[in-house]
């Protein structure tokens, strides 16, 4: 199916893409007086006698139209569209161009100005009412959005704005080829070692760690537990030697062997 432009009704590209940001079943659209107040618009004038001033009830889209052009790039488009909902044909159209397009009322949060555009350029106002305050808030969210992707803040303009489309990250294959093998480089000593290496012979290999002193780097194995019983048993089995007297135990006393008690005078 040929994708239309709604602001223009003229063809799309075919390979255009229109991506709905924003719908709304149901709004309320008033023919609302000329403003006459530099602080804005006030929806309680439209309301009046029992809504006199609604003339539709039309079906709200945002819509998003891009264009793919040259050196990977793309022009995007928005437009707010009015559309009667029993048969979605174009009843108006608002191309988001600038954040001046929509305004709140000062009154409410459910209604809006929107600046509309006809044939040959023609513009006119238009009140718009949301039934739910939440469907208004998400059209307040949408074109928020849209102000960012266009790059124009609430003073700005833009008609449109060629966006830089991201290019996919060239993927890279981490895997061993034949005969590839990966050398593992261990802890700080490990990182020492190599920096002198670096330094001295510039060699950017493994290394190797000395071999401790002595040669055999590991440690005996403990004693079993028959080891320990059988040597727990002979040393109660020695017997130790008997008491008896000093030239026995190998002492010679000599001639001082024997003590006597003199009285003091």
């Amino acid at each position: 199916m040929e994708s239309i432009d709604p602001s223009t009704g003229r063809p799309l590209p075919a390979d255009a893409i229109q991506r709905i940001l924003f719908i709304a079943p149901s709004v309320h659209v008033y023919n609302i007086p000329p403003l006459t107040s530099t602080k804005g618009y006030v929806a309680a004038s439209w309301t009046a006698d029992n809504n006199k001033r609604q003339i539709f009830t039309a079906r709200l889209r945002i819509l998003e139209t891009a264009i793919p052009m040259p050196n990977n790039e793309e022009s995007v488009k928005t437009d707010i569209l009015l559309e009667d909902p029993s048969n979605g044909q174009l009843f108006a159209s608002a191309p988001y161009t600038a954040a001046g397009v929509v305004e709140q009322v000062l009154d409410s949060s459910r209604f809006f100005a929107v600046r509309v555009e006809g044939e040959g350029g023609r513009k006119a106002m238009l009140g718009v009412g949301f039934e739910e305050r939440s469907e208004a808030f998400d059209f307040s969210v949408a074109l928020q959005e849209v102000r960012k992707t266009l790059g124009f803040d609430d003073n700005g303009k833009s008609g449109g704005k060629k966006v830089s489309k991201e290019k996919t990250p060239e993927k890279k294959d981490f895997s061993l080829k034949e005969g590839e093998t990966i050398t593992v480089n261990i802890g700080g000593r490990g990182r020492r070692n190599q920096n002198k290496a670096h330094q001295s012979s510039g060699d950017f290999g493994a290394f190797s760690l000395p071999p401790p002193p002595g040669g055999s780097s590991l440690l005996p194995p403990p004693p079993s537990a028959q080891e320990v019983k059988a040597q727990k048993r002979l040393s109660q089995s020695i017997e130790l030697p008997k008491p008896g007297s000093m030239e026995d135990l190998g002492f010679d006393d000599g001639e001082f062997g024997e003590f006597q008690w003199h009285k003091v005078r």
